[in-house]
């Protein structure tokens, strides 16, 4: 990803107050894969982000910045 088309990953994981580490941990992953995530340097794979999206409770789009609607659509 580029600068452009990080995710919103670091606005959501602050405002919900939780940590990198804590993050990690919950997601089964290591602090650094989602500090990667946070700068861009590391894209995450579709099952990463339906992880981190459902961890939130918001839809990969919302996440990759596609939508501001975080609501998930059934």
């Amino acid at each position: 990803m580029s600068r452009d088309d990080e995710m919103r990953l670091k606005e959501i994981r602050k405002s919900k107050g939780i940590s990198q580490l804590k993050l990690a941990l919950d997601l089964n992953t290591n602090q650094n894969t989602i500090s990667r995530y946070e700068t861009g340097e590391r894209e995450p794979g579709i099952n990463e982000l339906i992880k981190i999206a459902d961890y939130f409770g918001v839809s990969v789009d919302y996440l990759l910045e596609r939508t501001n609607n975080p609501n998930m659509q059934k």
